[in-house]
């Protein structure tokens, strides 16, 4: 028997593993956009029987497929894959949210008899559900209402300025674009009395339910991700992206899933501010800077182990590197 095919029987997932080693083993695939994530995800859960638990902050809405980068069916060779356009685009979405729906499935998965395989690079969702964080119930849908309120009406700068006299230290953590992290942490202030940092550090202060192996998807050299970022958005033009934009707009009906890169650019284009051309390259420079923040974010993590990428790497390549990983490492990982 080789290697591929003992560490596939090695690693087949079996009812009741979770409970006997009390914590639910599961593999997460984390990178950045355009590094080849999901593919990977769908080769690894054909190998060790698995399902794939997206973790993507915008391919949870309903609407924008290709803006977004949804799998289409073709791309998910019957896996099974969870948190994908579940979402009206009207509402609102909270990682706490999040948190509670992915944990849900994993314990769906678990009881299949399969392995759970989370895929994304939104890495507060990943960390959020996979570090074991408990979202407690305080907090005030009201403040919260008035807050999102005041951003529609005055833009975020008020409230982040707020935040940082309330709490300097998670002001500094956060982004002042980022509205819902921005309109969540003020909110927590304000209806506890207590700064974010305060309630953040008592909340991550639980075990982790989880056993995880963490693989991390990455180019040896940068402008490699780079050049397939910019050709995606191409792909992503051939598609139909400025037609889903344009019949989202004149929908009106985009709420939170506006703010997909791609939709907000493409508007100017649709409004006649900007050429389409230079619209493209707004396009791929901000998932070229996005991309960069989800490297920079998903490095903080020394449980990573990364499979470094060129770019004439093939899928089966790639497969195959990530299973010689995994193999090389199953004595921290299962207990089989």
């Amino acid at each position: 028997m080789n290697w591929k095919s003992n560490l596939k029987e090695n690693y087949k997932f079996k009812k009741g593993d979770c409970v006997q080693n009390k914590k639910i083993k599961v593999l997460a695939i984390v990178g950045a956009t355009a590094s080849g994530k999901t593919a990977l995800g769908v080769e690894l859960a054909k190998k060790f029987d698995g399902e794939v638990i997206s973790a993507d902050s915008m391919q949870i809405y309903q609407g924008l497929d290709i803006t977004t980068a949804k799998p289409t069916q073709e791309e998910m060779q019957n896996i099974k894959h969870h948190l994908i356009g579940f979402q009206p685009r009207t509402e609102n979405f909270s990682v706490a949210d999040y948190v509670n729906l992915a944990n849900e499935k994993i314990q769906e998965v678990v009881s299949r008899g399969k392995l759970p395989i989370l895929v994304g690079g939104t890495g507060l969702y990943i960390d959020s559900v996979l570090k074991g964080m408990q979202f407690s119930p305080e907090g005030d849908s009201q403040i919260r209402q008035k807050l999102i309120q005041r951003v529609e009406a005055e833009g975020i700068e008020n409230l982040y300025q707020e935040l940082q006299a309330l709490d300097l230290e998670a002001s500094q953590k956060i982004h002042p674009n980022n509205h819902v992290r921005v309109i969540r942490a003020l909110e927590i202030c304000l209806a506890t009395g207590k700064s974010f940092t305060e309630y953040k550090a008592k909340n991550n202060s639980h075990e982790s339910p989880y056993d995880v192996f963490w693989l991390g998807l990455d180019y040896a050299n940068r402008q490699d991700l780079y050049d397939k970022i910019n050709q995606r958005v191409y792909q992503m033009l051939e598609q139909g992206m400025l037609e889903e934009v344009q019949q989202a707009y004149q929908q009106g009906t985009v709420g939170t899933a506006s703010m997909a890169i791609g939709y907000k650019e493409l508007i100017l284009y649709l409004e006649k501010k900007a050429s389409l051309q230079e619209c493209i390259a707004l396009i791929q420079q901000e998932t070229r800077r996005y991309a960069k923040r989800q490297l920079t974010w998903f490095r903080r993590n020394a449980q990573i182990q990364w499979l470094i990428l060129s770019k004439n790497d093939e899928l089966q390549k790639i497969s195959e590197k990530a299973q010689k990983m995994i193999a090389k490492n199953e004595n921290m990982w299962y207990n089989v």
